[in-house]
């Protein structure tokens, strides 16, 4: 910030005031022109020299502000983009986690085939629309439901042989959430989250039902049951 200083005032040849709040960066011992003592509320003035012959001064006032630390996020291996190891009709990444590009789900390496197989075998349907009981009558359709998804998710993965609704899926399989793959069920809706990927027909950024479909993101699971196939 900067003081005016009218022409009335007088400035002496020798030196005028530069204020500090807080520290001391001179110390030359001429009186400061402000008058009073060197002590004030504002903290502890001290000149400086300057040969400046002139009947209006600007006093620049220099506010002290500690350095910043920029410190570097950890290395994570959650957070690290994997690897891709394959593309095509098998795409597939290095981990544990699957990801999604584009909207093609990348089965994570260390999953094991069946969960493998049901990601590739969704890709394959992921731009088909949503159809009230679609995937019901048959695991192939022109369309699907939210059941009828999760059921030809679950079909590939050689652990269903008949589409379910979604009130079947309430007692299917294990109680609780599974190591690469929970299904959570409500009556009137379904949805599955298979190695880290959630397998929705509801598209909370369009609004509605979409049909199957990828997403990284999740959503609540309150009102839902976990359930899991054995051994998944």
């Amino acid at each position: 910030m900067s003081f005016f200083l009218p022409q009335s005032f007088i400035v002496p040849r020798r030196a005028i005031l530069l204020a500090l709040a807080g520290t001391s960066l001179f110390t030359a011992q001429a009186e400061p022109f402000f008058g009073g003592s060197q002590a004030s509320s504002v903290g502890v003035y001290r000149p400086f020299y300057s040969t400046m012959r002139t009947t209006k001064v600007y006093a620049e006032t220099a506010m002290y502000q500690p350095p910043v630390q920029h410190v570097a996020p950890p290395e994570s291996d959650e957070t690290a983009e994997p690897a891709v190891e394959s593309s095509g009709s098998q795409p597939m990444v290095a981990g544990n986690r699957a990801v999604v590009r584009r909207g093609v789900a990348y089965a994570p390496s260390n999953a094991p085939d069946s969960v493998k197989r049901a990601i590739w075998a969704v890709n394959g349907i992921r731009k088909r629309p949503y159809k009230w009981g679609g995937g019901h009558g048959s695991f192939s359709d022109s369309g699907y439901d939210c059941s009828g998804t999760v059921s030809f998710a679950l079909h590939n993965a050689g652990v269903l042989g008949t589409p379910m609704p979604s009130r079947d899926f309430l007692n299917f399989g294990d109680r609780g959430r599974g190591r690469w793959v929970t299904v959570y069920a409500r009556r009137g809706h379904t949805f599955a989250v298979i190695a880290g990927l959630r397998l929705d027909t509801t598209d909370f950024y369009r609004g509605g039902d979409v049909g199957p479909r990828w997403y990284a993101d999740g959503r609540s699971a309150g009102g839902f049951s976990a359930r899991h196939p054995a051994g998944l």
